[in-house]
């Protein structure tokens, strides 16, 4: 199991390039993936986003690199045409203006384009490099995804067990309920008609009031819902599912305490919707 928020970092240290990388992740329904490149590798950008896409299935994902150094081969371009017809622009002005002053290279080298560099970069071989380090800082990240994922998981199955308990404990007086049930319904029958109760009428009333009432089946569905949450627990990217689930078992267990009035499984009801909205936001969690 794996939590949907980490942390990963990686450095970069090869002859062409240093850099360091981080990762970090917080929840979210879908994967949402945001790169924050130099513009230097805005070129790897798609195959960066395809290498973390396959192995990141959900949350709100942000991947940056920052550039520490590096001996890529670099080219300087001079405009020296522009220069001078800038330097000359210049001195027309100053002299314009009535400014006694000589045009120094602090001016010319404020305005754009007189001066440009260029790196020149080997894509394959920058890409070899960095690609190590990228999976280095995804490997850092879901380890830390994991070692929160054990966390949660071992908080689930707490708030599962209680909720086992409480379905043993409802289920331990599922009978008493149901005689509880069929006393009621013959002492109002006798209220209401005396020596002229109808033992047939009587069974036959009793039959469609505990298809109303009786909670056998739903307790039925909350077992095999528990069940299945605890195989789910073992399969990846199970978040969505968990949360499913969770659903189902909040359905059975508001459906028991409209069914019921007995002061204990209202208790007992109580304890399981309060540890089913315990895993639903811990599942949240969840990837």
């Amino acid at each position: 199991m794996k939590s949907m928020t980490g942390y990963g970092a990686a450095r970069l240290d090869s002859p062409l390039i240093k850099a360091q990388l981080t990762m970090k992740a917080l929840n979210n329904r879908y994967l949402e993936l945001t790169l924050n490149l130099p513009s230097l590798l805005s070129a790897y950008e798609r195959r960066i986003r395809d290498t973390i896409e396959s192995r990141i299935r959900r949350g709100k994902v942000d991947f940056s690199i920052k550039i520490l150094g590096g001996e890529l081969p670099t080219e300087v371009h001079v405009d020296a045409g522009a220069a001078r017809a800038i330097s000359a622009a210049l001195r027309d002005l100053a002299a314009a203006a009535g400014i006694d002053e000589p045009i120094k290279l602090s001016h010319l080298l404020g305005i754009e384009g007189i001066l440009s560099f260029h790196r020149s970069v080997d894509a394959d071989g920058l890409w070899e490099s960095l690609v190590p380090a990228v999976n280095a800082c995804i490997d850092a990240f879901e380890a830390e995804r994991l070692k929160e994922g054990a966390s949660a998981r071992a908080d689930l199955e707490r708030q599962l067990g209680a909720i086992e308990a409480s379905v043993l404990d409802i289920a331990a007086r599922a009978d008493e309920l149901d005689a509880q049930i069929r006393v009621e319904l013959r002492r109002r029958f006798e209220e209401v008609l005396g020596d002229l109760v109808d033992e047939t009428r009587i069974l036959t009333e009793l039959a469609s009031y505990l298809a109303k009432h009786t909670i056998n089946e739903e307790l039925v569905r909350l077992k095999a819902h528990i069940a299945s949450f605890r195989a789910t627990l073992d399969e990846e990217q199970c978040g969505k599912k968990l949360d499913f689930i969770c659903q189902e078992l909040n359905r059975e267990t508001n459906t028991i305490g409209s069914k019921s009035a007995q002061v204990e499984v209202s208790a007992a009801v109580i304890r399981m919707k309060d540890a089913i909205e315990n895993i639903r936001e811990q599942v949240r969690n969840v990837e």
